[in-house]
């Protein structure tokens, strides 16, 4: 069966996001975008709701790099009840029955699937005990506030540390499964 991973580039006080959500403090290198080609390479699905959809869509048709080809061909869903059609290449729209479809994609034969950003769904997805795996990359940034990783989460969720790796920027990476 597929995993569902959970990406994520988080503050150290829990943000995924600024306020405004502003992401200008991540710090990725050469060295995060090697992990990153690595991490896109596993998976042959990725997963968003509207909101990074809508960021994600205005920047990667543009972009020219390695991670950017992957990122504009490997397949794509976005979970949404307010969208109407989404035009990024290699997207499809799902407007209902989230959990159902989740859960026959991890049904299906292939790689991981991955959510990156898209916070919301993270933890909507969570709470249905479909996420398999989260890696967690630690910003060395207190943001004071901000959009939290984790919110209406309805039940405590331990987490077994599966490994973790520390990058020259003081991004630490953590991956972790949910018990």
């Amino acid at each position: 069966m597929r995993k569902l991973i959970v990406q994520e580039l988080v503050s150290l006080d829990g943000f995924f996001a600024g306020s405004n959500g502003e992401i200008d403090w991540h710090h990725v290198d050469d060295e995060y975008d090697e992990y990153a080609k690595g991490f896109l390479n596993s998976v042959d699905l990725l997963l968003f709701g509207r909101v990074t959809y809508h960021l994600m869509e205005n920047f990667w048709p543009t972009a020219t790099n390695d991670i950017a080809y992957k990122m504009n061909t490997l397949p794509k869903i976005v979970f949404s009840t307010k969208l109407e059609k989404v035009q990024w290449q290699n997207t499809r729209l799902i407007k209902e029955n989230i959990v159902e479809e989740v859960k026959q994609l991890k049904q299906l034969p292939g790689k991981d699937m991955a959510i990156l950003g898209s916070a919301d769904l993270a933890s909507y997805l969570m709470n249905a005990g479909l996420v398999d795996e989260f890696q967690i990359t630690i910003v060395p940034v207190v943001l004071g506030n901000g959009k939290p990783l984790f919110k209406d989460i309805h039940d405590r969720v331990g987490m077994k540390l599966l490994r973790s790796k520390m990058f020259k920027s003081g991004n630490v990476l953590l991956y972790y499964e949910p018990l």
